[in-house]
């Protein structure tokens, strides 16, 4: 069966090496995210009453919310045995683990700072940074596929993949899987919905229930975690993170739509032009 499937090499996780500095992998796809947010962040400054000082301000602390969330949810939610053994183990940041779950926690908290130092709702900052997101979830899956961890459950169809460093049967390559729904299609989702005025809060659900809904799906192809037990026998601790997410989003969806309130009746784009007076 694994002789007709394909065989990842083991790939060099620095991604070049100058002695004084040697990018990883997983850490340039962090910046092809972060990139790829300040750039479509810009394209829209001008439907917001921002400033560019104030969406960098915004784009900065919600990069920190995204690094030390996504640190300490992965050590909570997923080493949390390992952290009570060696409380030192959360700052170990060479030796890998990041969570999406606890970087969207450090995001919100960034946020809903940024929201208050604004005076505008949280939601209006949550529905404009929503159609950012998914590149940068695209890119760090694709980091998770050349590094070769977090693959997926071992399967014979004929895309499957044999992992170094799990075995000789192949395996659903459910990192390209969470990269084509959690990156692409959730961008185009988000990046087509969002360009029409949209109720406060509506951006935002889409966006939860979006990738609630595809990590929910994606988790029957990853194989979880060995050292943690699947509740009821069936559902992954991934599953039971994004449940919060899909109720979550369809609640959004449900009031924003409901109150019928936009963006755009409570603050005024800072690029609108004024007609000249002859």
């Amino acid at each position: 069966m694994s002789n007709t499937h394909y065989t990842l090499p083991v790939i060099d996780p620095v991604v070049f090496d100058l002695g004084f500095f040697s990018p990883k992998w997983y850490g340039m796809m962090y910046l092809i995210g972060f990139v790829a947010a300040w750039f479509l962040a810009n394209r829209r400054l001008a439907r917001t009453p921002w400033s560019k000082d104030q969406l960098s301000d915004i784009l900065f602390w919600g990069f920190i919310g995204v690094i030390l969330g996504g640190r300490i949810g992965y050590v909570f939610f997923y080493q949390f045995d390992m952290f009570l053994a060696d409380p030192i183990y959360l700052f170990k940041i060479n030796e890998g683990g990041m969570s999406f779950h606890g970087g969207l926690l450090g995001v919100l908290t960034a946020l809903w700072l940024s929201a208050r130092k604004l005076k505008v709702p949280f939601l209006v900052v949550g529905d404009f940074i929503a159609p950012l997101v998914p590149i940068g979830l695209g890119a760090g899956r694709i980091g998770n596929f050349i590094n070769a961890e977090l693959w997926g459950r071992t399967t014979d169809v004929p895309w499957g993949v044999i992992f170094p460093g799990a075995g000789d049967k192949p395996r659903h390559p459910s990192q390209l899987y969470e990269f084509a729904l959690e990156g692409v299609v959730l961008f185009v989702i988000l990046w087509i919905y969002s360009k029409k005025p949209r109720p406060i809060g509506a951006v935002s659900g889409i966006f939860l229930l979006g990738y609630g809904s595809f990590r929910f799906f994606v988790e029957y192809f990853r194989q979880w975690d060995s050292h943690l037990e699947l509740y009821l026998g069936i559902l992954s601790r991934g599953q039971i993170l994004s449940t919060p997410m899909i109720i979550g989003g369809l609640i959004l969806l449900v009031l924003a739509y409901r109150n019928k309130q936009f963006a755009e009746d409570l603050v005024k784009p800072q690029n609108t032009k004024k007609k000249k007076k002859k």
